[in-house]
């Protein structure tokens, strides 16, 4: 019955006037640079962390003709209920053909300055949805096959965005951003908040940067990441992160949970770039 509804459907939409069809406006993201100071939110006994601080930096470039290129570094120092302090170094780069048919990816974690993980490789298909193929240079040559209908991260992004403007609030997606041993895929479900209004919002605390970040539309998002073994319907999450979601891509109010304590971010600096016009294909 739910085909033939669906069926039914897209005949009746076929016989309406094109022009009377609102045409969904495109996600485009400004190239930005934004710095987070990070501090411990909430921690259980349990947990074994008894502080956290640190820092991101996050950069964003290019356009939906070259392609988005985004690199972060997420810098922490976790101290423990002994006073022991441990430094991790977290580097990734990357570049997203739009659509989505190409991810190149590189990541490298180091531990109290030591490397411990190292990942680089690219995923390609032939179409901008559905599965696709990695080939890995690090931490192994070899190639991985990614069943299923695979999100890349610029593609999440904008996906999440898109649903949020059509007052949608949640999207399941399966995605892959080339992270751990470069063959993961994150089950994962974001649960998206009623829109704030220009203004309406509580006000991003720059102490550098743009002042009118608050003017821009925004949604409070959280995304649930789940192993593939699991799933969106389990009840615990690997991870949990949560944040105000900016239509032109910038990240405010980060707070991330691991479970047993969470972290949180706060948008210290914001230096937009020129946007490069739209001139030659993707490279």
């Amino acid at each position: 019955m739910a085909a033939s509804a669906l069926a039914l459907g897209a005949v009746v939409a076929s016989l309406v006037d094109a022009s009377a069809v609102p045409i969904a406006k495109e996600v485009v993201f400004a190239p930005h640079r934004a710095v987070y100071d990070l501090s411990l939110d909430n921690t259980n006994s349990g947990s074994g962390v008894a502080g956290v601080n640190g820092r991101i930096v996050y950069e964003l470039s290019g356009n939906a003709c070259e392609g988005y290129a985004q690199s972060m570094r997420f810098v922490t120092q976790t101290m423990n209920q002994e006073g022991d302090l441990q430094t991790t170094d977290l580097r990734t780069s990357s570049w997203e053909e739009v659509p989505a048919k190409r991810l190149r990816f590189s990541t490298s974690t180091y531990q109290n300055e030591l490397p411990a993980e190292q990942t680089q490789g690219v995923a390609k298909r032939k179409d901008a949805n559905g599965a696709a193929t990695v080939d890995l240079v690090r931490p192994q040559k070899r190639e991985v096959k990614l069943a299923g209908n695979i999100y890349f991260p610029i593609q999440h992004s904008m996906a999440i965005i898109q649903a949020a403007r059509e007052g949608r609030t949640i999207l399941a997606a399966d995605l892959f951003d080339g992270s751990e041993s470069g063959d993961k895929i994150y089950s994962t479900s974001t649960a998206i908040g009623r829109q704030m209004k220009p203004g309406a919002g509580p006000v991003v605390s720059l102490t550098k940067g743009v002042s009118n970040l608050d003017q821009v539309p925004s949604w409070p998002i959280s995304v649930s990441y789940f192993a593939p073994t699991q799933g969106p319907g389990d009840a615990v999450p690997l991870y949990e992160m949560s944040y105000r979601f900016h239509d032109n891509g910038v990240t405010s109010s980060l707070r991330i949970n691991h479970g047993d304590f969470a972290i949180k971010g706060e948008l210290k600096e914001l230096t937009y770039f020129e946007a490069s016009p739209c001139k030659s294909p993707a490279p």
